[in-house]
């Protein structure tokens, strides 16, 4: 009798919660479950917070200085783990994250929580591209799927869940505890993955370097930066205009700086024009530069195919999230809603992009059809949202208008990390994976700066504050007509 010859042996694939994978499954999907809940509840504490800490002048600046934040560690961590390994990047991350939490908690001035706000983003975006990269270097390339398919997961429930829970923790112990009591649960998940950050890397393969697990699969997540075809966890080196560390990583500050500068310009032009007017041009420049490194050849003239492609990916933030960060205040000061019931119509959003992620997907209709739909879609939401702070109606009208917007950015967001990723030459899938990251941070970024100051020029009290909401809501509808129409120039041909 001879031995079985090696090709007549039975494949057992690996299991992501096997002996081998488990701890670091666990872990991993830990850390991001914690960045997602905090990511998904700060908005509805956010009213809060500004009122105990005098702080609505810098209500869009707090999120928005977590995104901008976030967008420069998204390049700097990408570039960092692809060179030197992930576990520096990710330590960093998580240890930045913690000490943002703690700052936020802790913070009794409006300046300190804009800086805690910082400091959060830096170590987020630092955790989350790391994370990308650990996936890539511990686990087989057949078992990638799998652990995205878990940090999808990892995102959808905190969507669901974290804003009611963030109000029901600010209603019964104090918006404080929102952040403080994230801190604690990061231990476990750090403990479980010090295995995986001593664990030897796998070979980069084909099905790595084609993206078939890659970010841009993962439409509610930051996308990495330049991880495409790198090497072990040890570090490697990668090829590429956009991948070159130097070069991107001032971009990364041009573009970080430019549009901080510019949205404390545009925050400031009524009370100093001319100054105020300076930096909003210097930071147009300053973000002008970085993005015309960061994206794809003609991104910014909305180029048809990939370049249109990308763009619409900060189209569609900035018309949701530009009116999301802003309804918990809306009903709150307006409406006289608490922090849970706000959550509670926040929620509602998350459950119609589940529903509008997974019918896309069951569905033939042409790419750019279906990204048309879902700008229409997001629009739609948006126009019937305005509603909820008129007067004589509800607002409990805001559940049914973010269930629509939620299913457009479903439809439409999915589509396009799709599409971009089809449309992208295999050695610059994990470049235009970041790139969707760029324009995603970019778009909320400056949709919701722009709306903070808004309402600083408008006025704080809740009838100027409704005013300004519908302000707000007119300018993000008139942003997703714009997605509307130039949905047809994400096609290639």
């Amino acid at each position: 009798m001879t031995a079985p010859k090696a090709l007549d042996t039975p494949y057992d694939q690996p299991r992501i919660f096997g002996s081998a994978y488990r701890t670091a499954t666990i872990g991993i999907l830990l850390v991001i479950t914690l960045i997602a809940f905090e990511g998904m509840s700060v908005g509805v504490v956010m009213p809060v917070i500004s009122q105990q800490l005098d702080a609505l002048d810098l209500y869009g600046l707090s999120f928005s200085a977590f995104l901008i934040a976030s967008l420069f560690a998204n390049v700097v961590s990408g570039l960092w783990s692809d060179r030197r390994g992930y576990t520096m990047p990710f330590l960093l991350g998580v240890v930045l994250f913690v000490v943002g939490m703690g700052l936020a908690g802790a913070a009794s001035t409006k300046v300190l929580f804009l800086a805690a706000r910082g400091v959060q983003g830096l170590g987020a975006g630092c955790t989350i591209v790391a994370v990308y990269v650990m996936i890539a270097r511990v686990y087989p390339a057949d078992v990638r799927p799998k652990v995205f398919a878990g940090l999808s997961a990892a995102w959808v429930v905190p969507a669901m869940v974290g804003p009611a829970v963030a109000g029901f923790v600010a209603d019964t112990w104090g918006w404080r505890w929102v952040f403080f009591g994230i801190i604690p649960l990061v231990v476990p998940a750090l403990v479980m993955l010090v295995p995986a950050l001593n664990k030897p890397a796998h070979e980069p393969d084909a099905s790595h370097a084609s993206g078939d697990a890659g970010p841009a699969d993962l439409p509610d997540l930051p996308g990495s930066s330049g991880s495409s075809g790198s090497s072990g966890a040890g570090g490697g080196s990668v090829e590429g205009a956009r991948s070159r560390p130097f070069a991107m990583t001032v971009a990364a500050t041009a573009a970080a700086g430019g549009a901080g500068v510019l949205l404390y310009g545009v925050d400031k032009l009524h009370i100093s024009p001319v100054p105020s007017a300076v930096a909003v041009l210097v930071g147009l420049v300053c973000l002008g530069y970085g993005l015309a490194k960061l994206l794809p050849p003609g991104a910014l003239r909305f180029s048809r195919g990939l370049p249109t492609t990308i763009m619409m990916r900060g189209l569609f933030s900035a018309a949701f999230f530009g009116v999301n960060s802003f309804i918990p205040l809306a009903l709150q000061q307006v409406k006289s809603f608490g922090p849970t019931a706000a959550g509670i119509a926040l929620t509602t959003g998350a459950l119609g992009w589940s529903t509008g992620s997974y019918l896309q997907s069951r569905r033939s209709v042409e790419p750019h059809r279906r990204i048309r739909t879902g700008a229409a879609c997001v629009m739609a939401g948006v126009l019937l949202g305005l509603l909820s702070v008129l007067p004589g109606v509800t607002g409990w009208v805001a559940v049914p208008a973010w269930i629509v917007a939620g299913f457009g950015m479903g439809i439409g967001m999915t589509t396009v990390s799709v599409t971009a990723l089809k449309q992208s030459p295999v050695n610059e899938q994990g470049a235009n994976s970041a790139a969707l990251s760029v324009t995603d941070m970019l778009g909320s970024a400056l949709a919701v700066g722009l709306g903070g100051a808004l309402i600083n020029v408008i006025g704080h009290s809740p009838g100027m504050i409704a005013r300004g909401f519908v302000v707000i809501c007119c300018l993000m509808s008139a942003v997703s007509l714009g997605a509307t129409l130039l949905a047809s120039r994400t096609r290639s041909d």
